[in-house]
């Protein structure tokens, strides 16, 4: 690192960008250390969560343009997430426009074959309804109990409610997500099961995506009792197997390929495959649709079906509903779409709550 550091560089590109999001990370402080006369970064999601990752990502190419990261969240952050400032947005985008080349796959794919996603919402079991149901009350009343107590402070309060939402989404998806030693079966995998053996049965290919490394067991599991061939990986896997994943599944070995959403949203070519499973919602759509194009890219010849599976009537539905009336924040400023800020407390507390709370 430190002879990279240590020369004068001519050009740095560096793609899947979104990988120094963080400026508190080794990997982004390490990026800014990198000495060039010319800049550049590539990136499907500029922006996964809030502002201050395109201001990471304009600290690297072109520090000072947006000031220090303080300045940025009171000028424009702040007035743009919070306050759904249309002035403040527009005069970012002002900013940024001669730094941005934007080009959508229907610019230069041309002969892309078609997509088309579905959504199956899929309804719990009674049982599993219950389960749900005492953990969704149990969060409330542990919010509730902070709230009037004044125990947490913002950030901690911030944190407790990401908790409870957490355990939700993996209840969502299996009872054993939550405790391991449940006795409940699980719908979605019941689900998932039958539309597995469907595309198997026609000589389909799949890609199959979860957020949970722990569901993403559960799944081999059933495919390894099934004897369903597959490949697999998450963030753990190593560049090698991971490069011999890829060329195996590309080459035919295997109909399955469990992909952790955040270790293999990006950088992957499986045109192999021309079906698409997500076994549980992301919060921002665009990382959804980043890890699709996995399938629907350059060399896929087939159309392209990409499946969401929704646990019914549950937190999943709300993050879903989040998809359908806020568009991502990369759009808003680059398109001049609405803009969809940051979650607070209050937002995330009406996710737990029930419809008629």
């Amino acid at each position: 690192a430190e002879l990279l550091i240590s020369k004068q560089w001519h050009t740095i590109i560096a793609d899947e960008a979104q990988a120094l999001k963080n400026g508190a990370t080794k990997r982004s402080k390490a990026a800014m250390a990198l000495q060039a006369d010319f800049k550049m970064v590539t990136t499907g999601t500029p922006i996964e969560n809030h502002l201050g990752e395109l201001w990471n990502l304009f600290n690297f190419i072109n520090p000072g343009l947006l000031g220090s990261l303080k300045k940025f969240n009171e000028r424009y952050a702040q007035a743009i997430e919070n306050d759904k400032d249309h002035a403040t947005q527009l005069r970012l985008k002002k900013l940024l426009r001669p730094f941005i080349l934007r080009r959508l796959k229907t610019d230069v794919l041309k002969e892309l074959p078609s997509k088309t996603e579905i959504t199956l919402h899929v309804e719990l079991s009674a049982e599993e309804r219950t389960f749900y149901e005492a953990l969704r009350r149990n969060a409330m009343e542990n919010m509730l109990k902070a709230q009037q107590e004044g125990q947490a402070q913002a950030g901690a309060q911030h944190l407790q409610v990401l908790a409870e939402i957490m355990k939700l989404r993996r209840a969502c998806c299996h009872p054993k997500l939550v405790i391991a030693d449940s006795p409940l079966g699980s719908s979605k995998l019941q689900a998932f099961e039958e539309l597995v053996d469907e595309l198997i049965a026609n000589r389909h290919k799949v890609l199959v995506f979860s957020q949970f490394v722990g569901h993403l067991a559960i799944i081999r599991e059933l495919l390894d009792k099934k004897s369903v061939s597959y490949q697999y990986l998450d963030g753990s896997t190593s560049v090698a197997k991971r490069k011999k994943a890829v060329n195996s599944f590309q080459g035919g070995e295997g109909d399955v390929f469990l992909i952790s959403l955040k270790a293999g949203g990006s950088g992957l070519n499986l045109t192999a495959a021309d079906y698409v499973i997500h076994m549980d919602p992301w919060w921002n759509p665009a990382v959804e649709d980043q890890a699709s194009d996995r399938a629907h890219r350059m060399g896929q010849k087939r159309p392209v079906t990409i499946y969401r599976l929704v646990a019914k009537e549950t937190i999943e539905d709300k993050i879903v509903d989040l998809h359908a009336h806020k568009r991502d924040l990369a759009s808003s400023l680059l398109e001049g779409g609405e803009v969809s800020g940051k979650m607070s407390v209050g937002d995330m507390m009406e996710l737990i709550k029930e419809s008629a709370e």
